[in-house]
């Protein structure tokens, strides 16, 4: 989740401002820069379960814990709800999944650095408070009543308006976590570039980091549950943005989507009052019924931007959504994936090669098989495993251009050989856990919280 809100910012007066936000994410190749965020969920050791909000073993326990290692508390009302430092954020998703929202860097060396201090520091002082950490795409254990709900505004009011809109997005909100990895574009045609690679290539991203084949304890059918989830969250906001495709794509276009996007909620003075359905194009003529007589602020327009949950989302920057949490290890694979794509112009024609004249169907079965089948799906007379083959060696070409190096002067394909080596075997993080659930696990899921902790 993004980084808690603010009242305030620029007025806007006319839609043209709209598409102006956009334009002013528009960066030279020289200021790109990588941004990884990174959710887990936090468990008691004694008895697995999750952390409730309030008392000694708990997340806010966690996070005054937290604000003893250099963390600035984010309040609302008088709990800590975030924490901040330079340019981080620390969060909480609805059911007390803990997310690091991670700095703008210049290479995957630096995005593996903060990752690799970010979990060691939240690790040690989970053992001070006897709790675990753990990446998954989805809450293996519990049941949705037995998750925690922490105690912000903004998420009772999308607790209240999910049902309305899905039958998945309570799910979403409690039980799912997942790594994405922010990028920059140098202008509009850049843009569209990389949104329309980012959407036809997500489901590969999907398979390849497939970590959620548990629900309540057994086997559900899906490799990456989590993102069979978001097809039944709301549509309105979610999906493939199939329009993204068409000839008239650009800053404009999206803005529109936008726009029709329903609200959830309006920022003012410390408080989230409840416009849940209600229409942006409506507040911008001042006539929204939550707050009639007044008009939105740039901060009321970025902060609708953070609840429009496509597959690859739009800001100021642009984000990859697509994958689960998952293991330490395989935590900088992703941002190096989308790096290696996306920041070298070779690579990103080639990629747009390779996806250029898949169909809207194409897209779409793409999207549900990956989710249900991983690595092993086919398409084209092939497996997904085959073509994630193709695209991870384009990557890997695009991460040497990049010619980033550490101290010991080794490039950023490094960060590559975990995806290569599923992608080579066809073997999931989700394959390897349903195979220790039949074999050594004798069909439980306990374990996972022992031997996949962080």
């Amino acid at each position: 989740m993004s980084a808690p809100s603010k009242s305030g910012g620029q007025p806007i007066g006319d839609r043209r401002q709209l598409i102006e936000y956009f334009e002013a994410g528009c960066k030279p190749p020289s200021r790109w820069r990588i941004g990884t965020e990174h959710e887990k969920f936090v468990f008691n050791r004694d008895d697995l379960r999750p952390l409730p909000f309030y008392g000694r073993h708990s997340i806010s326990a966690f996070l005054q814990r937290l604000t003893e290692h250099g963390w600035e508390p984010i309040f609302e009302g008088n709990d800590i709800v975030a924490l901040e430092a330079d340019e981080c954020h620390i969060t909480l998703e609805p059911g007390g999944q803990l997310e690091l929202a991670g700095a703008p860097l210049d290479s995957i060396h630096d995005t593996c650095a903060e990752i690799n201090a970010h979990l060691e520091q939240v690790k040690a002082v989970g053992y001070e408070i006897g709790a675990g950490l753990i990446g998954l795409g989805f809450q293996p254990k519990w049941a949705r009543e037995d998750c925690p709900w922490m105690p912000r505004e903004r998420y009772d009011i999308m607790r209240a308006y999910m049902p309305k809109v899905g039958n998945l997005g309570l799910d979403m909100m409690l039980r799912t976590s997942t790594v994405q990895v922010n990028v920059d574009y140098g202008s509009e045609t850049d843009m569209v570039q990389k949104l329309r690679v980012g959407l036809a290539l997500q489901p590969i991203a999907t398979a390849l980091f497939a970590n959620s084949p548990f629900t309540e304890g057994r086997p559900n059918g899906y490799k990456s549950y989590r993102s069979h989830i978001w097809t039944d969250t709301d549509p309105d906001r979610c999906g493939l943005l199939d329009w993204v495709f068409e000839a008239d794509m650009g800053f404009e276009r999206y803005v529109d989507f936008a726009l029709d996007v329903p609200l959830y909620f309006v920022y003012r003075e410390g408080r989230y009052i409840d416009a849940a359905g209600q229409s942006f194009r409506d507040f911008l003529a001042g006539k929204l019924p939550a707050l009639p007589g007044e008009f939105p602020t740039l901060s009321d327009w970025d902060d609708h931007l953070t609840t429009i949950f496509p597959e690859a989302r739009l800001k100021r920057f642009m984000e990859m959504r697509g994958a689960d949490g998952g293991p330490w290890r395989r935590l900088c694979a992703l941002p190096a994936l989308w790096a290696g794509l996306f920041y070298d112009s070779q690579s990103l024609d080639e990629a747009w090669q390779l996806c250029r004249d898949f169909s809207r169907a194409d897209r779409h079965y793409l999207r549900e098989r990956a989710a249900v089948e991983g690595l092993a799906a086919r398409f084209r007379g092939q497996t997904l495993g085959a073509l994630a083959r193709e695209i991870l060696a384009i990557a890997r070409r695009g991460l040497a251009r990049r010619a980033r190096l550490d101290a010991f002067e080794r490039d950023e394909t490094q960060f590559l050989e975990q995806l290569e080596i599923i992608a080579e075997t066809e073997t999931t993080a989700a394959d390897e856990l349903l195979s220790l659930y039949h074999g050594r696990w004798h069909e439980s899921v306990d374990p996972v919280f022992t031997e996949y902790a962080y």
